[in-house]
Formats: C-alpha cells, structure tokens, sequence
C-alpha cells in the first residue's frame, strides 16, 4: 500500500471522527459555539482533503 494512501486513510478517518464529534455535540447542547465549529470545520478539512488524496494517488505495483 502507498504511504500517500495510507495517509489519505488516516486523515478521511480524522476528519469522519471530526464531524461525528461536531454533531455529537451538536446535538447534546452543550459546548461553546467556537468549539463546535473549529471541530467542524476542521473535520471536513481533513475529510475532503483524505479523500481527494485517496482519489488521485495511482497504485503502483
């Protein structure tokens, strides 16, 4: 597996685990504001960036 791959894997993980958190506390109430949308903003960052690296990496045997 390549390592920029693996590296997509890992931040599209990140950025899942981000937005789950954002909503979780979303949802709750509780939390400040600031908080919830540097998680955000963040998890989609990392997301949108894993995937498109996931995307555009060619396998190399």
């Amino acid at each position: 597996m390549n390592l920029k791959r693996t590296f997509g894997a890992v931040l599209t993980t990140l950025g899942i685990i981000g937005l789950i958190y954002t909503g979780y506390m979303v949802l709750q109430g509780g939390g400040e504001i600031t908080s919830m949308i540097v998680f955000g903003i963040l998890g989609f960052i990392f997301f949108a960036y894993g995937i498109s690296l996931v995307r555009t990496t060619k396998d190399e045997a």
